[in-house]
C-alpha cells in the first residue's frame, strides 16, 4: 500500500467529510421547513455569522431538516470510509459516489473543485509500478517529494482556514466582509494549487520508498 498517498486522502477526505457535517448541522437549525428550490444557502439568514457567511449548497431533497441529517449521516460515512477502507477494492470509486451524494444533498457546491482529485489519487493508494529503475532520476519529483510532510500540512491547513472562515467570517483586526470573502476565495485558489503538489510529491514519495 502507498501510504503517503493513503494518509493524503484520509486527511483530506475528512476534511471535506466535516464540511459536509457543517453544512448539514446549520440546515437541521433552520427547521422541518421546505427549501425555496434545489440551490439553498445552507447557512439561514438567523445562523449566519458575516455577510457572506451563506455557505451555497445544492439539493434534490426539498426539505432543509432532511437534507441537513442526511449531510450529517454521508459526512460521517465519508470520514469513516477516508480513513479505514478507502485503500479496499473500489475503494475509490465508492468514495467517488459519496462525494457526488454529499453534493446532491446540501453538503455544499465547492467540493466539486476537490474531491475529483481526492478520488483520483484514492485509486492510486494500491498501485504499483514495476519498472523502478529510472525513477529517483527525476531530480525535481525527487526534491519535492521530500517536502511531502510540508505540503500536506500547508495544503490541510489553508483548507480549513477557508471552510472556517467561510462559516465564521472570523479574521483577527479585519471587519470588512468582502477583503474577508476576497482572503477566503484567495485561500481556496491557493490551495489546489497545494494540494496537487501534496498529491504528487506524496506518490512519488511513495514510489522512491520500495527502492
Amino acid at each position: 500500500m502507498n501510504k503517503a498517498t493513503k494518509l493524503n486522502v484520509s486527511i483530506i477526505g475528512s476534511i471535506f467529510g466535516l464540511s459536509g457535517i457543517n453544512h448539514g448541522l446549520f440546515e437541521i437549525l433552520q427547521g422541518n421547513f421546505k427549501t425555496p428550490g434545489m440551490f439553498i444557502m445552507a447557512i439561514g439568514e438567523k445562523q449566519k455569522m458575516w455577510l457572506h457567511g451563506n455557505e451555497p449548497a445544492f439539493t434534490i431533497i426539498p426539505n432543509f431538516l432532511l437534507s441537513g441529517i442526511f449531510s450529517v449521516i454521508i459526512g460521517l460515512l465519508i470520514i469513516i470510509w477516508s480513513v479505514k477502507y478507502v485503500q479496499n477494492k473500489h475503494g475509490s470509486f465508492i468514495l467517488f459516489g459519496l462525494f457526488i451524494t454529499l453534493l446532491l444533498i446540501g453538503g455544499g457546491v465547492a467540493q466539486v473543485l476537490f474531491f475529483p482529485w481526492i478520488c483520483i489519487m484514492a485509486s492510486k493508494i494500491n498501485k504499483v509500478v514495476k519498472d523502478k529503475s529510472k525513477i529517483k532520476e527525476y531530480f525535481f519529483l525527487n526534491k519535492i517529494s521530500k517536502a511531502w510532510p510540508i505540503f500536506l500540512t500547508l495544503s490541510s491547513c489553508l483548507l480549513v482556514f477557508a471552510l472556517l472562515t467561510a462559516t465564521f467570517g472570523l479574521l483577527p483586526s479585519m471587519i470588512n466582509p468582502y477583503h474577508i470573502m476576497l482572503i477566503m476565495v484567495t485561500t481556496l485558489i491557493v490551495d489546489i494549487f497545494c494540494l496537487l503538489l501534496t498529491f504528487i510529491s506524496g506518490y512519488y514519495r511513495d514510489l522512491t520508498a520500495v527502492n
